[in-house]
């Protein structure tokens, strides 16, 4: 499972898994329960490419960002780590080649532990 920590929104954090370059699982803590407990519906089982292209840069009201926003970044910086060669330095550098990597984003993805799932 991996958890993401959101900025700029309502909810707090993003938990969600990729297998096969699908995304899984999705689910927020905090914020509008039925509107992300439907766009975790949404997401299940689409393609993580997909899914980030659709839902990067969607805003919600005045905000510069939104649940879909945030969950789009997240799949993405997840993507970047899982193709990133070992041996590369980590970049939290906003470049035009990852228009949705902000530099926060890079201390937000974390791997949770796997007995977190269990308890849910």
């Amino acid at each position: 499972m991996i958890e993401y920590k959101t900025s700029g929104t309502c909810s707090k954090k993003i938990n969600f898994e990729l297998k096969n370059g699908k995304v899984h699982s999705v689910s927020f803590e905090d914020g509008c329960d039925g509107n992300l407990k439907a766009l975790g519906l949404l997401a299940e089982g689409m393609d993580a490419n997909e899914l980030a292209a659709k839902f990067s840069g969607l805003c919600c009201g005045r905000k510069k960002t939104s649940c879909a926003d945030q969950l789009a970044r997240a799949i993405a910086k997840a993507i970047a780590k899982a193709i990133a060669p070992a041996t590369a330095p980590a970049t939290t550098e906003n470049t035009a080649a990852d228009p949705v990597e902000t530099p926060a984003d890079a201390e937000n993805l974390t791997a949770a532990p796997a007995d977190a799932a269990d308890k849910k």
